[in-house]
């Protein structure tokens, strides 16, 4: 289980690299800069990652080595995505004054490839990692 972890840590954080670096700064800027905070509280990122990736574990990466199928991997985190991602959202969509619309499409689209892309990635390089083993 460990390793199912760090695998899925790194491949998250080389994924969620990209967005976060190159695409994201610039979209939430222009549709959420009034709430946008000047620092990062790196102590709430971190928990996340870390409650994220034992989520994906759990849910995804876990029942897909089960079946050894990295294509099982990708369905469940695709689903695994969409339903994080969207009570995000969906909550900030609900209860906040003005959240953008095309900021909940955005995520809950990016929530569903990214996990079903850690979940696909992950299990596919477990279960070689295996197979030499």
């Amino acid at each position: 289980m460990i390793r199912h972890y760090a695998i899925a840590l790194l491949v998250f954080i080389v994924i969620d690299a990209i967005w976060l670096g190159a695409i994201a700064p610039s979209f939430y800027k222009e549709h959420l800069g009034h709430l946008l905070s000047p620092q990062v509280n790196w102590y709430a990122a971190a928990a996340f990652y870390v409650i994220f990736i034992l989520g994906l574990v759990v849910f995804v990466i876990r029942p897909a080595m089960l079946a050894r199928s990295s294509i099982k991997a990708l369905g469940l985190g695709a689903l695994f995505g969409l339903v994080t991602y969207a009570t995000y959202d969906l909550t900030n969509l609900a209860t906040l004054r003005g959240f953008p619309l095309i900021v909940v499409v955005v995520d809950l689209t990016w929530g569903t490839v990214l996990s079903a892309l850690v979940g696909f990635v992950s299990t596919w390089l477990l279960l070689r990692l295996e197979s030499r083993c």
